[in-house]
């Protein structure tokens, strides 16, 4: 739990709840599909909770609904940076997962790979990119292969592994077309993990594995193929290295309730920070669950827990 939140046993406390989800992101469909899970886990558990899909009316629908809270299951933009989070404190409505701050950052993948570099966390080396980037300087900068990514995205949309400095044209192409902002992150050769944070603790880790060139949003969402490890196979030290990091990583970033960190292990074992996401996919290819199920927590359980972490967040109690 955050620090302060109660543990609740009777659904009446959490009053009327407004999950949302949908949004107007590239990442609406996902979200769709997590918004669903979470209402009928709420609703499984007695919770009053109804879906919001999210448009251009929420601000009014959320101030005349009566809620007493939300549970955010917007993915990407307008969502997962920060303006929703805004918008609900506006409206007084306590809300699940990471504040405005956190939550801006945390989309943000240059920033958030300055504040690591800042904190003295391993982070991968970066370029940013425009369409006058010169490929050549970019490969020698960053180093080859590399991958292109948009700044702003969730979910791997847009996003491109560059062999030579030849392929960095169209990459750049692609990722801009959903976003303003292109950066250029150097490939680490090694072992994907990501750790689930839920209230101040780390769950099981889980080591990924995919035949494809890296863990886009096929391999997330469509791909049987895709092959989830938890236990992730690492020695007990090696585990709680990789699930401390991902907490400094959280936390410096102002991370709060729930969230994801995503980082690699190279061929030498040393780890490095990719980025971390504050609302994860709740679907049934997720991660969080996964990770909460070697932990002995149920989806219903688990979505419980993150809407405990609404009556205790840092920014208010409701």
């Amino acid at each position: 739990m955050s620090p302060g939140a109660p543990r609740i046993d009777d659904p009446m406390r959490f009053g009327r709840v407004a999950v949302l989800l949908g949004g107007w992101s590239a990442e609406r469909e996902v979200s769709l599909k997590s918004g669903r899970a979470v209402l009928a886990a709420l609703q499984a558990r007695g919770v009053a909770a109804e879906a919001v899909d999210v448009g251009p009316d929420v601000l009014q629908r959320l101030a005349a609904g009566g809620y007493d809270r939300a549970f955010n299951a917007l993915h990407g933009r307008g969502g997962e940076d920060g303006v929703m989070q805004g918008a609900l404190e506006v409206l007084g409505l306590p809300y699940t997962g990471s504040g405005v701050l956190a939550s801006a950052l945390c989309m943000d993948k240059l920033r958030t790979k300055q504040v690591w570099a800042g904190a003295g966390l391993p982070t991968p080396p970066y370029a940013v990119l425009d369409a006058n980037s010169e490929p050549e300087a970019v490969a020698a900068a960053v180093g080859l292969p590399l991958i292109v990514k948009p700044v702003h995205e969730g979910s791997s949309i847009g996003m491109s592994k560059v062999e030579d400095a030849a392929g960095l044209a169209a990459a750049y192409e692609a990722a801009a077309e959903y976003d303003a902002e292109v950066m250029a992150e150097a490939w680490v050769s090694g072992a994907e993990y990501t750790v689930a944070v839920l209230a101040g603790e780390a769950l099981p880790t889980i080591r990924l594995e995919t035949p494809r060139d890296f863990y886009d949003f096929e391999a997330k969402y469509e791909a049987d193929t895709t092959r989830y490890h938890c236990p992730a196979g690492l020695p007990p030290e090696d585990e709680r290295a990789l699930q401390t990091l991902a907490l400094e990583a959280f936390a410096a970033l102002g991370g709060e309730g729930w969230g994801r960190v995503d980082l690699f292990r190279d061929r030498d074992g040393r780890p490095w920070l990719l980025e971390v996401n504050t609302i994860p996919g709740m679907t049934d290819h997720s991660l969080v669950p996964m990770a909460a199920k070697a932990a002995g927590i149920g989806f219903e359980e688990l979505v419980w827990r993150i809407l405990e972490t609404s009556l205790g967040a840092t920014r208010g109690e409701a």
